[in-house]
């Protein structure tokens, strides 16, 4: 019987993906452990391994294709001993496309002249052109005009390589003209909305993902905050001088203050172990590692990779694994394991000059603390007047496991610890 290669769950919430692209064809000797395809998810880019050996004898999800559900049959693998016979009787289910976005009544007219690129435009000749999701995804950031492209796919449809070669080997195609039917919409457009005043995006997969969990957490988990002003400038000079005394070449380190947040977030985390707990409904659950999540701005979203056992590594270290971790997060390039898991997260936006900000909850964790940017400021010191660096962070905590009483402690401790750098390296 042909090997039924499905597609596969690549982390915990994936219910479905993109087949983005096959690294096999049809009639290719496949062996254990070759690449068969990759498989966007809504965190990153996968590649799928061959278990058996044998050869693909049929693609049933051309690549390109959005919304391929897990385990759905994707393509068979014949074994050395079987023939094509062995492929009667074998069928598969189409995946269903991804549905778009209906418009609102108010938006029906204008949406006509909008420049979204669906995955059918219509050409200068009223014909349409069939790209795969991924293809016009590219096209669109590169500027080009996927109608006047011949696609090399399936039934001519554009996929990837047919937007890579145009990039290398011609110009930017020129914008084709309206057709008459474009042409009468557009006049129709209320005097109100001007034509082409807005595009409207197709929701990534990630994108919907985060939208459900923030919503969800919202919705669901009675948040509350708490809030510290940190004074730094102890910190800052710590950093400076630990900075200076770091060696040159691949052994050298250069510490963030972010670096230090997330070490006395850690430290302050072994002593208050309720904050590194989830809510389970019946039960509450107490991790024993201490595991922290960093947000991380990507492309297309936000994903949180994760430092297992903070508490246990030095600065230096934890250094080193945020930006190792951070800029494969760019790249989309993390396992599943790399962003699953964590039993807190820091989300830091101090590097785009906020003063405060309050995070939500990244379910199923209780906490999240939130860290604003250092700004000089005016102090009280011993009845005195004094000018310090402050630093405001803002824990969001889930009161269902997490009592007011309990937040304060741990924001009390995380605070001296801020403040005291020196107490981190005990």
């Amino acid at each position: 019987m042909p090997v039924q290669v499905l597609m596969p769950a690549l982390s915990p919430t994936m219910t479905e993906g993109t087949l983005s692209k096959w690294h096999k064809k049809v009639g290719d000797t496949v062996r254990s452990g070759d690449v068969l395809a990759e498989i966007e998810t809504d965190k990153a880019t996968m590649e799928i391994e061959a278990v058996e050996e044998g050869k693909l004898a049929k693609i049933l999800v051309d690549e390109g294709t959005e919304g391929v559900a897990v385990n759905t049959l994707i393509a068979l693998i014949l074994e050395d001993d079987e023939d094509e016979s062995a492929l009667e009787g074998v069928e598969a289910v189409a995946p269903k496309p991804a549905a778009a976005p209906q418009p609102s009544p108010e938006a029906a007219p204008a949406q006509a002249t909008s420049n979204a690129a669906p995955a059918q435009k219509p050409t200068a000749d009223g014909s349409r052109t069939v790209a795969s999701p991924l293809a016009r995804r590219m096209a669109e950031q590169a500027g080009l005009d996927i109608g006047t492209l011949s696609g090399t796919g399936p039934n001519g449809r554009v996929i990837k390589s047919d937007i890579e070669q145009a990039l290398q080997s011609s110009a930017p195609a020129a914008a084709p003209q309206p057709t008459q039917a474009q042409t009468q919409t557009q006049a129709q457009v209320p005097a109100t909305v001007s034509a082409g005043s807005y595009t409207d995006e197709p929701v990534s997969m990630m994108r919907k993902v985060i939208a459900e969990r923030l919503t969800e957490s919202k919705q669901t988990i009675p948040h509350f905050y708490l809030t510290v002003d940190c004074e730094i400038d102890a910190l800052l000079a710590m950093r400076k001088d630990l900075n200076d005394r770091s060696p040159k070449g691949d052994d050298g380190y250069k510490l963030s203050v972010n670096d230090f947040v997330v070490r006395a977030v850690a430290l302050a985390m072994r002593r208050f172990p309720t904050v590194n707990a989830s809510w389970q409904g019946d039960f509450i659950r107490k991790f024993h590692r201490v595991d922290i999540s960093i947000a991380v701005a990507t492309r297309t979203g936000l994903i949180t990779p994760v430092v297992r056992d903070a508490d246990n590594k030095g600065l230096a270290q934890v250094s080193e694994e945020i930006k190792e971790l951070a800029g494969r997060a760019q790249e989309g390039g993390l396992l599943p394991e790399e962003y699953q898991g964590g039993g807190f997260t820091i989300s830091n936006l101090g590097m785009y000059d906020v003063k405060e900000f309050s995070a939500i909850i990244n379910p199923p964790q209780s906490a999240i603390l939130a860290v604003s940017t250092g700004k000089q400021q005016p102090v009280v010191k011993n009845g005195a007047l004094a000018i310090a660096t402050v630093m405001n962070c803002t824990l969001s905590a889930d009161h269902r496991v997490v009592d007011g009483s309990v937040g304060a402690e741990f924001m009390a401790a995380f605070k001296k610890l801020i403040e005291e750098p020196l107490t981190m390296m005990l």
